[in-house]
């Protein structure tokens, strides 16, 4: 424990600490190592083998090299984009699922047969791009977003869809657009969730409940 950033500065330099992740602050720790120099609460040697191992990396990292040197620097979205690296995508993605409850083997849902079925889509990520990235998520291309409802609506489906909230907090919830979305389904998909508008780093929760009204949605959507 420290009494004030100054003294924490030259407790972290000292400690062997030199690096500090301090995104969004106005007063970090670190800017005042130049106070604590002046004040001879560290060494100006110390501060050059703080900074040397940091260098060292950036410079193995190729962060000073010519850009014609970096065999990355020519590789654009059509690269990127391109169908292997899309398909490998929806690989990792589809591997990533985790199912908790498979009752009667209603799943998986056969692509041949949605067509000919009523499903709706319910709930606030079953249409929104935005939430559906989570904490250090790259900036997406939206031309390459397939939120839930866009995803079965490729496939022919019949698709009927009511967001219910319009945000992961839901704390304005249109019961009579859900209940009207799945009155008539023959498979109702219900998209739920926090989202980083309700938690993220240094965004914690008091308990795991769905957020808002998200459980009374899910009770509409299943009655």
């Amino acid at each position: 424990w420290v009494s004030s950033l100054l003294s924490g500065t030259a407790a972290s330099v000292n400690a062997g600490c030199n690096l500090e992740l301090s995104y969004g602050m106005r007063n970090n720790v670190f800017m005042h190592i130049p106070q604590a120099l002046a004040m001879g609460n560290i060494t100006l040697q110390m501060l050059r083998d703080r900074v040397r191992p940091l260098f060292y990396t950036r410079m193995r990292l190729g962060e000073f090299d010519p850009p014609a040197m970096n065999p990355y620097s020519t590789l654009d979205l059509s690269v990127v984009q391109s169908p292997e690296h899309r398909n490998l995508s929806l690989e990792a993605a589809v591997k990533s699922f985790v199912l908790l409850k498979n009752i009667q083997g209603t799943l998986p849902l056969q692509a041949r047969d949605l067509p000919s079925q009523r499903v709706a889509v319910v709930g606030p990520f079953a249409d929104n791009p935005k939430v559906l990235f989570g904490d250090y998520a790259p900036v997406p291309e939206p031309q390459y977003i397939y939120t839930p409802r866009r995803g079965l609506e490729t496939l022919g489906t019949n698709v009927s869809f009511a967001a219910g909230c319009s945000k992961p907090r839901c704390q304005r919830y249109s019961r009579a657009e859900v209940v009207k979305a799945v009155g008539m389904a023959d498979v109702v998909v219900v998209c739920l969730g926090t989202g980083v508008d309700v938690e993220t780093e240094s965004k914690d929760r008091r308990d795991l409940s769905l957020p808002g009204h998200q459980l009374e949605l899910l009770q509409d959507a299943v009655q």
